[in-house]
């Protein structure tokens, strides 16, 4: 008879593939955008990345981690800073969406390659990018369409009531701005704001060159074709400066780290894209939208009058800030004081010691990344650079920041103890025989 310290227990297995909180979040987006959990679907499926987290005997962070941490713990204490009781649902809001995206950069960061290989996760982030190339058509071809989601119908009216939180909740596929002269709409589905799609546009351009890269799949490789000429009628009608100048240097920068590398094919693959790109604007009708936005530079005053008064705010409160942004002295019914780009809401919200903390973390990714010796590696370090010419112009809190962090974790998951990184050499990375990035050094 057995003991039973000898009886045989039945490993319970698992009918969900590895990673499946990624494939959730990121192939379901198009419907929890539709159902109205599009800003919120970050701390939900964070939480089942915290629990897998939790279960693991060790947890890795990556180099530099601490300050990060530094203004995780910097975000909390600005909360000591509101004045108003209505203010804690909205700082709660976007305390959830740093915590989630630092979850997320854990998760992918201590997910064995095996399991979850790069080729995969690249894969997924071309596929979402596939996603919002969708979004953004839709909202140049449907400009006016919203509608009622499920999310907002359940939710009690007094919520509702409120501006921000219907803007969450209630599905739109464009924004209409009259600042050329005539209503222009402006892409946003799947997203809250239209600048928040085309801050994730641009993050996920380096994804999709990788997919491009790697792929040994035709049909892959013709829908990534055909996706990259028809994102480009939503590119220009986004009206994004912002989104054309990080892109544009992102793009400059790597084809010039790719001539010293002696990469004539890379390189000759950037070159084609950029061209490709101008050829099709000046060819078509999209040539009037670009000269009409540099001709019609109105929304620069107003942008302007926010930062100075952004800078004029936190001399009153330079250590910790206000916890969240404040209305605008000049214009209270408009966009907020710490709002129009992500160096303005954390210098407005954290105070002067958040903002170093915060732009410190990216920096020395960006910094530590220079000479990375990988393809990953190298395209995760200009997608930082994008990410870093994109902070004083837009808002970084939800796909962009998980976009970002991402690609931190894919760079930085060679600093992984070997035991932990068995899959290093399985099918899904890349090759071991590609050259390196030049530099005076590897790290």
């Amino acid at each position: 008879m057995l003991t039973p310290r000898q009886v045989a227990v039945p490993r319970r297995r698992s009918y969900l593939p590895p990673a499946w909180p990624l494939y959730v979040l990121f192939l379901g987006f198009p419907i929890w955008w539709v159902v109205g959990l599009s800003a919120f679907i970050w701390p939900i499926m964070a939480v089942p990345m915290a629990f897998w987290l939790l279960r693991n005997r060790h947890v890795f962070v990556p180099s530099g981690f601490g300050i990060w941490v530094g203004f995780l713990f910097w975000m909390f204490a600005s909360g000591t800073q509101l004045d108003d009781a209505g203010k804690y649902f909205f700082f709660g809001y976007r305390a959830s969406l740093y915590v989630s995206a630092t979850i997320i950069l854990l998760y992918v960061f201590n997910m064995p390659r095996e399991t979850l290989p790069d080729a995969r996760v690249i894969k997924l982030m071309a596929i979402f990018w596939i996603v919002v190339v969708m979004g953004g058509l839709l909202g140049v071809l449907l400009p006016t369409l919203t509608f009622t989601s499920v999310v907002e119908t359940v939710l009690p009216g007094r919520f509702t009531s409120n501006d921000f939180l219907h803007l969450l909740v209630h599905p739109a596929t464009s924004q209409l701005h009259d600042f050329l002269g005539y209503l222009a709409p402006r892409p946003q589905a799947p997203f809250v704001y239209a600048n928040i799609w085309g801050a994730t546009f641009g993050l996920l351009i380096p994804f999709v060159i990788l997919g491009w890269k790697y792929s040994t799949s035709p049909t892959w490789r013709v829908v990534t074709a055909a996706a990259f000429i028809i994102a480009i009628v939503p590119l220009i009608h986004s009206l994004d400066r912002g989104l054309w100048l990080s892109l544009g240097v992102g793009l400059v920068y790597a084809a010039v780290r790719q001539a010293l590398a002696g990469r004539a094919r890379a390189l000759r693959t950037i070159l084609i894209v950029i061209f490709t790109v101008l050829l099709v604007v000046y060819l078509t009708p999209l040539k009037t939208l670009v000269s009409d936005r540099f001709a019609h530079p109105h929304s620069n005053e107003g942008r302007l009058n926010l930062y100075q008064e952004s800078v004029q705010v936190m001399f009153e409160s330079p250590l910790l800030g206000y916890g969240s942004p404040l209305p605008s002295s000049d214009k209270p019914s408009g966009p907020q004081v710490g709002t129009q780009g992500q160096v303005w809401m954390v210098l407005v919200s954290q105070g002067i010691p958040g903002l170093i903390l915060f732009m410190g973390w990216f920096l020395f990714q960006f910094w530590r990344l220079r000479w990375t010796s990988t393809e990953v590696g190298f395209w995760c370090h200009t997608l930082i650079l994008i990410a870093l010419i994109q902070a004083p112009f837009y808002d970084w809190l939800g796909a962009p920041l998980v976009v970002i962090m991402i690609a931190i974790a894919l760079a930085t998951r060679e600093q992984l103890p070997s035991s932990r990184s068995a899959g290093r050499a399985s099918t899904g990375s890349m090759p071991e025989g590609a050259p390196p990035i030049p530099g005076p050094r590897s790290p």
